[in-house]
């Protein structure tokens, strides 16, 4: 690699172990490693303001700022306070019941639209709940996000990087259905055992606080049922859209922000009131890390990294098939999973073909697939969903820290990821 490559490598490794030791804001960290990365030149303002491949991710930017301003609508309605309620009492009031509901919900919705959608939706109800049934609110919060994760492997809108992997392959929603959706069930019923043990010390269960829960009517919190009805027709329409897209073809960023706009101008909330609840820390820092991953691309290290794992595999089906996977899930707990896929999947292509095409070599898509996805869990900056997460809880005062989320993902993506193995090798390779 040439010297502007190792110092791109310097600056990331650089920014990256700011944001996990926390010795300065993330954002500072992330905005901060940007610019040394335009200051060295290993990526210019065209490719980092406009490139669809290694600039920021304006869809991903536009899509958070839309659904934010629709969930601070919601959250003015008490709908928030009604799903709280009406989870604890479904769950009698006893915690791990709790987190398998929170957990479910998530996972499945995440299948149907993306998992950022999700848990901005989601979030909110879990600080309730918790703060009703006094318990903290962290566990289920972490278990919240990487439920979105795993449940968004399973379709092939649940996750950004499935369609671009649906698009260079030449891959459905059924493929999706067929290939992902079955392993997806085995994963979440994993991740729910997991949760029992990784959170076990939280699951007290207080009496008191369940009989007082069981005496409420959640219908008491809704407080404005008309601004309620008006958000809910504009949520609905979202999703319809967000689960049509491969019919409508409108981008999930292009659906958020007119549903934005359609809630701020048909009711009464002004526009102050509608943006208090943007996080506009986590936009920040998103655009940063998508300059730094960018720069990773633009300089040729990522490609690298993924043609020299490839290349140690030629030949044997299998072996490509486990390295792709494993090396996959690696990566995009560092980088993001979306510039990761970009450049692995002009590879992955090559070996389809040379493995035998679609009949034989299609396993290839589902190992990058299961890996980018499911890689997402294992550090606090794998995923979108976790640093949404992060931003949220932190906004709400409860800060997660980059280790105290990881040192949980990091489990649960070794034990997902090891599930998958056996899983690609019995079903295409025996």
């Amino acid at each position: 690699m040439s010297v502007l490559a190792w110092l791109t490598v310097a600056i990331f490794l650089g920014a990256y172990a700011l944001i996990a030791t926390e010795r300065i804001h993330r954002v500072a960290a992330a905005l901060g490693g940007a610019g040394l990365m335009l200051l060295i030149r290993a990526t210019d303002a065209g490719s980092a303001f406009f490139s669809e491949e290694t600039g920021v991710d304006w869809n991903v930017v536009l899509l958070l700022l839309g659904m934010m301003v629709i969930v601070g609508v919601l959250k003015r309605t008490g709908v928030f306070e009604y799903l709280a309620i009406w989870a604890a009492k479904r769950a009698r009031g006893r915690p791990y019941r709790l987190m398998v509901l929170l957990v479910v919900i998530t996972a499945v919705a995440s299948a149907m639209l993306d998992n950022v959608t999700t848990v901005l939706l989601v979030a909110p109800v879990t600080f309730l709940v918790c703060e009703r049934l006094a318990l903290p609110v962290v566990p289920y919060l972490i278990a919240e996000a990487m439920a979105s994760n795993i449940g968004g492997t399973a379709t092939l809108v649940g996750d950004p990087p499935n369609i671009i992997i649906a698009s260079r392959g030449g891959l459905t929603f059924n493929d999706f259905l067929v290939h992902m959706a079955p392993m997806v069930v085995v994963l979440v019923v994993a991740f729910l055992w997991l949760c029992r043990l990784l959170f076990r010390k939280v699951f007290v269960y207080d009496p008191e606080r369940a009989a007082e829960i069981m005496r409420l009517d959640e219908r008491e919190a809704i407080t404005d049922r008309l601004l309620l009805w008006q958000s809910m027709g504009v949520l609905v329409l979202v999703m319809a859209a967000f689960v049509l897209h491969p019919v409508l073809h409108y981008e999930p960023s292009v659906v958020a922000i007119l549903g934005a706009g359609i809630l701020v101008a048909a009711t009464k909330v002004t526009t102050e009131q509608a943006l208090q609840e943007v996080e506009w820390e986590t936009l920040a820092f998103f655009m940063g890390l998508f300059v730094m991953v960018g720069s990773l691309v633009e300089t040729g290290v990522i490609g690298k990294v993924s043609q020299l794992a490839v290349e140690a595999t030629a030949g044997h089906l299998g072996l490509t098939v486990g390295v792709l996977l494993w090396a996959s899930a690696g990566l995009s707990a560092i980088v993001d999973n979306i510039p990761y896929v970009a450049t692995m999947s002009p590879i992955v292509s090559e070996l389809v073909t040379a493995n035998g095409g679609a009949e034989h070599g299609q396993v290839l898509w589902w190992a990058l697939a299961f890996g980018a996805d499911l890689g997402g869990n294992a550090t606090a900056v794998g995923a979108a969903a976790n640093v949404v997460v992060l931003g949220i809880a932190a906004r709400n005062g409860h800060p997660i820290s980059f280790w105290q989320f990881t040192r949980y993902g990091l489990v649960v993506t070794l034990v997902t990821v090891a599930l998958v193995t056996p899983y690609l090798w019995l079903r295409y390779l025996m």
